[in-house]
C-alpha cells in the first residue's frame, strides 16, 4: 500500500520516546486515581490524540501501512476511548451523588 521510506533521526525518536513515557505515566495515574476528574479527561485526550496521530500517518502523510503494527495502537486506542466514554458517565454520576449529599 505505502512503498515511502523515511528515515527517523535519533531526536524524532526521542521525542516519540518521551511521549510514550508521558502518557504511560498519565494513564497510569489515571488508574490510581480514577475519580480524579481531571486527569480522566487528560487520560481520554491522550488517546484521541494517539487515535489522531496513527490515523493521520496511514490516511494523511501515508507514512505507514495500516498493517499489524498500525492496527494495533488504533485498536487499542479506539476501545480505550469507548470504555472511558462509558466510565465518564458513571463518574458524573457519582459526582452528582455526592453533591446531593452534601447538599
Amino acid at each position: 500500500m505505502c512503498s515511502l521510506l523515511y528515515a527517523v533521526n535519533g531526536l524524532q525518536a526521542r521525542t516519540f520516546g518521551v511521549w510514550t513515557l508521558l502518557s504511560s505515566v498519565i494513564r497510569c495515574l489515571c488508574a490510581i486515581d480514577i475519580r480524579n476528574r481531571t486527569l480522566y479527561h487528560l487520560t481520554l485526550f491522550t488517546f484521541f490524540l494517539a487515535l489522531a496521530h496513527f490515523l493521520a500517518e496511514v490516511f494523511i502523510y501515508h507514512t505507514a501501512a495500516l498493517t499489524i503494527g498500525i492496527m494495533a495502537p488504533l485498536m487499542v486506542a479506539s476501545f480505550s476511548i469507548m470504555g472511558m466514554l462509558i466510565g465518564l458517565q458513571y463518574l458524573e454520576v457519582e459526582a452528582l451523588s455526592q453533591n446531593k449529599k452534601k447538599n
